[in-house]
C-alpha cells in the first residue's frame, strides 16, 4: 500500500470514528449539570445530570480555541509522522495556520491530504459547537504560495483567452484552487469562468467574450 493510500485510510477510518461517536452523544456537548447526593434512607451515593431552563455552561472564546487547536494536532499526529511546532487560530477569520517538521505528508499531493484534515477539522468543530463559521487551514504558507502561483496563472491564461480568441481549459484543481481562479477573474470584463466535470476531474474553462 501506497504512503497517500495509507494516508486516505487513515482520515477515512478518523472519519468513521467521529460519526460512530457522534451517534452515542459523545462528540455533543452537554448543557447538563451534575448533580451529587447521598440518598438519607439508603446511604447510597448517586449522581444526576440536571438541566435548568435559561442556564447554559459557557465556554470563553479562548477555550474553544484551544479545543480547536488541539484537535487539529491531534489529527495530524494520527494521520501522518509530522511534528507540528506551532499552531495560530483567527476566530475572527477562521484561519488556522499550522507549522512544524516534515509537513509534506499532511498537506499532500496537490494539498489533498490538507483538505481532508480540514474537512474533519470541521465536522468536530460543528459537532462540538466551538465555532459558527467554517475553518480554513493552511500548512507551512502552502496555499499563501500556491495563491500568488495561481493568482498569477489565471492573469496569463485569460490575457491567453483573450488574444487567441477562445476557451483555455485548465486542468483539474482542488475547490479552493478553483475559487481562487474565480475570484481573480470575476471582475474581468473581458471573459468568464466556468466549472466542469465532476471531482476528481473538475476544472475551470475560461471563455472570452467578444464584444457585440
Amino acid at each position: 500500500m501506497s504512503e497517500n493510500a495509507s494516508i486516505e485510510e487513515a482520515i477515512s477510518k478518523f472519519v468513521e470514528s467521529l460519526e460512530e461517536e457522534q451517534k452515542n452523544d459523545k462528540l455533543l456537548e452537554s448543557n447538563n449539570i451534575k448533580e451529587s447526593y447521598i440518598d438519607e434512607d439508603t446511604e447510597e451515593y448517586y449522581e444526576e445530570e440536571i438541566f435548568e431552563e435559561g442556564e447554559h455552561i459557557v465556554e470563553e472564546d479562548w477555550q474553544k480555541a484551544e479545543k480547536i487547536k488541539g484537535f487539529i494536532e491531534k489529527v495530524i499526529a494520527l494521520v501522518t509522522n509530522s511534528e507540528v511546532s506551532e499552531i495560530t487560530y483567527d476566530d475572527m477569520s477562521g484561519k488556522i495556520n499550522i507549522y512544524g517538521k516534515d509537513l509534506g505528508i499532511a498537506i499532500g499531493k496537490n494539498g489533498k491530504n490538507m483538505e481532508a484534515i480540514e474537512y474533519i477539522l470541521n465536522l468536530y468543530v460543528k459537532r462540538k459547537n466551538l465555532s459558527d463559521k467554517s475553518i480554513t487551514i493552511d500548512i507551512k504558507d502552502y496555499k499563501k504560495k500556491k495563491f500568488e502561483i495561481i493568482k498569477n496563472l489565471a492573469l496569463k491564461m485569460a490575457g491567453k483567452a483573450i488574444k487567441e480568441q477562445k476557451k483555455i481549459i485548465l486542468k483539474p484543481m482542488p475547490s479552493y484552487e478553483r475559487k481562487i481562479i474565480h475570484d481573480v477573474l470575476s471582475d474581468n470584463k473581458e471573459v468568464k469562468t466556468k466549472s466542469k466535470n465532476k471531482e476528481p476531474y473538475r476544472r475551470i474553462i475560461i471563455y472570452p467574450l467578444k464584444e457585440n
